[in-house]
Parts: structure tokens; sequence; C-alpha cells
């Protein structure tokens, strides 16, 4: 792969930075997602999704 890499004018290098801050970003989004669904559900009121069913 390093070989076929090198044939081109322009390279970027990836380090292990770039996967660490995209997977840390990741599982914040997803940890505020649920978080916010979580507190959503608990505070709404049971009665009115029985009603709705």
């Amino acid at each position: 792969m390093n070989s076929y890499i090198q044939e081109y004018a322009y390279r970027t290098g990836l380090g292990w930075e770039i996967f660490a801050m995209t997977g840390t970003l990741v599982i914040g989004i997803t940890l505020l997602t649920v978080g916010y669904q979580s507190i959503h559900a608990s505070l709404a009121n049971p009665v009115d999704s029985l009603r709705d069913e």
C-alpha cells in the first residue's frame, strides 16, 4: 500500500490522533442523544402514550 501511495504527488498522513478524536466525538454524540431521549421519555406522562395506542 505504501508503494502505491508513493506515486501520488500530494499525500496526507493520518495519525492515531485523528481516529481518537473521531471516536471520542462519536461517543460524545451518542451519549448526548441517548441521554436526551431517556430524559425525554422519563419526563413524559405515560397516560398520554397509552391513550394514543
